[in-house]
């Protein structure tokens, strides 16, 4: 963008959200690079995720593709003569980034008959005494694991092992009738923890099934300022509007204290890097210098499990060395947000004016300035759009998990990033939606929305055919 056109793209932006979400769904403003300087224009194809920030300097991009190269690895188990790779579980959910984030994409329900890769159990219990009580009143961490299984099921094993078992899903189908008659079916999913071979779970487990996010954006989203996420936190609803949405706040392990959780379905990890270390530790079972946890999240009742060989060099006692660490979560701060399609579009357009007048911008909020960090430029003072206030938001009974995480209640999850939505078939081959995919499509999540979502959710409902189709149009094109 040339510098005359980029003043004026921040000099709307800022008008925009002084203003409000009315101002924004009037106002001209360029959305065309949501991603900021960012954003990638390659073709929107099947690796339309996995760009690097299309401002990075030359000499940023070796580091880039050998981040790229760590993130789809596939991790063995030790001892094992590829010492810079091995390591892997003892229990598992995945054996590389790659397999949960398929071409940096969402994850996905497995098909009946098959073994769950980018979908998971979490586990956790209420707390059982003052320890556990203190622990997560100060933050300290956001659950109590299962004490048998941990923080979640992990459904394959190393050789001479046993899994902990596997996830199940059953599906119940019901109808949504829209006012212009025509008939949605939803289905309602319903899970359990079967074939368990470390003996039965605490009576009191709570279950949460969630697919791997889209990787797109991550950085962008980390340089947002705080005091610009919490300008649109509303948590007793002052002004009225139905939207109460607050922040959570989580211990990181990068940051040595409290700070605003940003990541995860119920924004449990504060930065990238903390994401990362809980993705290697509880997706791998693999230890870095943020979780040196050599065993994953093998817990005292699986002592076969801590028995078993680690991959840790002998220099930093870790299986993933902070160099590795830190070229893949420069990976992950840097996969770009493609650009916006379809802007010219009349229903496009129109279906802007809806999102608005719904009321979808009270949580889905459109734009952001990023700040500044002075080793990372390509994130740094970027005017972006993800369509999301990255606060916790009530969104009902049907939607509800009943498992606190950190701050977050049972029935509360954070707002997710709608960039690169309409792109998810492109990039993943499915369109399941939602923290644990049940929806098929745009218009089936829509419909699951409730709680501080309910009023927009119903005149969804209420709308006719054409503007039905002309708010699908829009988002489809973010």
């Amino acid at each position: 963008m040339k510098p005359g056109l980029a003043a004026l793209s921040a000099a709307i932006l800022s008008t925009v959200l002084a203003a409000g979400i009315g101002s924004w769904a009037s106002e001209p403003a360029d959305e065309s690079r949501p991603g900021g300087q960012a954003t990638s224009f390659k073709p929107l194809n099947s690796s339309a995720f996995s760009h690097p920030s299309a401002n990075m300097r030359f000499e940023r991009q070796l580091d880039f593709r050998v981040g790229d190269g760590i993130f789809r690895k596939l991790w063995v188990s030790s001892p094992s003569s590829t010492v810079s790779s091995d390591g892997l579980g003892p229990l598992f959910n995945a054996r590389g980034c790659q397999s949960c984030h398929l071409k940096d994409g969402r994850g996905r329900p497995p098909a009946a008959g098959e073994d769950a890769v980018s979908m998971f159990l979490r586990l956790s219990i209420p707390p059982q005494d003052a320890g556990h009580r203190r622990l997560l009143e100060t933050l300290q961490v956001p659950v109590i694991p299962e004490p048998t299984y941990g923080s979640q099921l992990q459904n394959f094993s190393v050789q001479g092992l046993l899994a902990e078992g596997r996830m199940e899903i059953s599906y119940t189908e019901f109808p949504v009738a829209l006012a212009d008659g025509e008939t949605v079916v939803l289905r309602r999913p319903a899970y359990k923890a079967a074939g368990l071979n470390y003996g039965p779970m605490h009576p009191d487990t709570m279950l949460s099934p969630r697919v791997a996010s889209p990787m797109i954006g991550l950085g962008l989203l980390e340089l947002i300022p705080e005091d610009a996420i919490l300008a649109h936190a509303d948590p007793e609803d002052g002004n009225g509007d139905g939207i109460a949405g607050r922040p959570n706040r989580v211990w990181s392990a990068e940051l040595g204290k409290v700070a605003i959780g940003r990541f995860g379905w119920k924004a449990a990890a504060a930065t990238v890097a903390d994401q990362a270390a809980g993705a290697f530790l509880g997706d791998m079972g693999l230890s870095t210098h943020l979780a040196p946890v050599s065993h994953g999240d093998c817990t005292a009742a699986q002592q076969d499990c801590l028995a078993a060989p680690n991959g840790n060099d002998g220099t930093e006692q870790v299986e993933v060395p902070r160099k590795m660490f830190d070229l893949v979560t420069f990976y992950a701060r840097n996969l770009a947000v493609p650009a916006r399609r379809n802007m010219d579009d009349p229903a496009v357009r129109r279906g802007r004016q809806i999102f608005a007048d719904a009321g979808c911008a009270g949580c889905h909020v459109p734009g952001f300035t990023t700040g500044s960090h002075p080793d990372r430029p390509e994130q740094s003072n970027q005017h972006i759009w993800p369509y999301t206030d990255l606060l916790l938001h009530d969104m009902g009974e049907g939607l509800a998990d009943h498992r606190p995480e950190g701050l977050a209640d049972g029935r509360q999850w954070r707002t997710p990033p709608l960039w690169g939505v309409g792109l998810t078939k492109t990039v993943s081959g499915h369109e399941f939606l939602l923290h644990d995919g049940r929806a098929r499509g745009v218009l089936e999540a829509i419909l699951w929305h409730g709680g501080e979502a309910e009023a927009a959710k119903r005149k969804v409902v209420a709308m006719s055919k054409q503007e039905r189709a002309d708010l699908l149009a829009f988002i489809n094109s973010l």
